[in-house]
């Protein structure tokens, strides 16, 4: 409420961290939270008059030091690394969602409310009007929309708002996740960024494009250079490309995360990276100048976006540092290119989410971005999810097994 505010920017408003899981031991429970006056914004959709406006809050132990296992405060510390090597890193995801049916209780069906294709417009693309508030209300909260439209699998959606600094840019993500649930349900549909809903359609990307940039100027961007590149653009790529087997659990952080990726869906299989093309990991795509940037196309969009820039941005920095050299881009359809260089065998992505935690456990520098707080639990609740779906009994086992044996 308005009048706790001063007690709010005080530190004085405790939290039980025990109630929440991966937080604090019920022995250390008290914690507090902070609000960052900078995320503040009004609700569009609640009442107008006496209205709702939030903020996003850090957290904190009640002795004024940062909660180690806050993610927000995992990125404003890699984000002190790199500024004291004089560099900003800006970021701009690419926000996709599934709008499904709801039932007469407003629990979601699993049919989509259209079978629109890539770029279809209405009345083929139901869920335009829903974008359309999705879009205004982003904008009511400060966003720059630059596209909208119907994605490729029906009942998909894509809404990309403008790149900014990676502390803003994860501030907007959890807001816009937010907010397309929230209008979705006024419309009486329910939205999902589920990685994979449908098997045989394409699913969810949180495809992260990012720059960074030194003196007001892009550092990826090097006129000199055939490609446009600059050697701090191609290290950057060297060091993602090192660790991205690492930060899989991170940015694939759910089993049907890695349902996703998989050949013929534009989706990344291989650990790679092009000049052109959208089936590596990792893309330049073509705009140069100040637009110079590098496109991530594995994450998301149900991962902490602070702990995936956090690691994106580390991984690169180390690749700076150390000047890690990439492979040679490969300028063709990497599923091609696969089938038919076989005896050049390209390193893979993890398959699964049990791969991904052992890839995880092996990156030391993962390990150390994280935290020991939020790496050691990470890993029990990663490990949990993988071994309930591991021992659940699916029903393609049963269509598939039941009348063979």
């Amino acid at each position: 409420m308005v009048d706790e505010l001063d007690r709010a920017f005080a530190g004085e408003l405790m939290f039980d961290g025990s109630s929440i899981d991966g937080f604090a031991r019920i022995e250390e429970s008290d914690q507090v939270v902070i609000p960052d006056p900078s995320t503040f914004a009004v609700m569009p959709w609640r009442p107008q008059e006496e209205g709702v406006a939030r903020m996003i809050c850090d957290v904190y132990s009640p002795n004024g030091v940062p909660f180690e296992g806050c993610p927000r405060h995992i990125l404003k510390k890699s984000l002190k690394e790199a500024e004291d090597m004089g560099f900003t890193l800006n970021i701009g995801p690419e926000g996709e969602f599934f709008l499904f049916h709801t039932d007469d209780k407003g629990y979601p069906i699993f049919e989509t409310h259209d079978n629109a294709g890539y770029f279809d417009l209405a009345p083929v693309d139901r869920g335009e009007n829903a974008r359309r508030d999705m879009i205004l209300t982003l904008k009511k909260m400060g966003f720059k929309i630059e596209a909208s439209h119907h994605e490729v699998a029906p009942g998909q959606h894509e809404i990309d708002f403008k790149y900014d600094e990676a502390l803003t840019t994860a501030d907007n993500w959890v807001t816009f996740r937010d907010v397309v649930k929230n209008i979705a349900q006024e419309h009486g549909l329910y939205a999902t960024f589920m990685p994979k809903p449908f098997s045989g359609e394409n699913g969810n990307a949180m495809h992260c494009n990012q720059s960074l940039f030194k003196d007001g100027k892009n550092a990826f961007y090097d006129e000199n250079n055939p490609e446009g590149l600059s050697d701090i653009g191609v290290y950057y790529v060297g060091g993602l490309l090192k660790h991205i087997k690492g930060m899989a659990a991170i940015t694939n952080p759910i089993v049907n995360s890695y349902k996703r990726l998989k050949p013929g869906y534009e989706a990344p299989v291989n650990v790679a990276w092009s000049n052109c093309n959208r089936s590596t990991l990792i893309r330049i795509p073509a705009a140069r100048g100040q637009s110079t940037r590098i496109e991530l196309r594995n994450p998301d969009p149900t991962a902490n976006p602070y702990l995936v820039f956090a690691l994106m941005l580390r991984a690169g920095i180390e690749g700076i540092k150390n000047k890690i050299t990439p492979p040679e881009p490969i300028d063709e359809n990497i599923y091609d290119y696969v089938h038919d260089h076989s005896d050049n065998e390209l390193p893979t992505f993890p398959r699964d989410l049990q791969d991904a935690i052992f890839e995880l456990k092996k990156d030391s520098l993962v390990k150390e971005t994280l935290g020991n707080h939020v790496y050691s639990r990470y890993i029990s609740a990663k490990q949990r999810e993988w071994d309930e779906y591991a021992e659940h009994v699916h029903q393609w086992e049963i269509k598939n097994y039941l009348r063979r044996f």
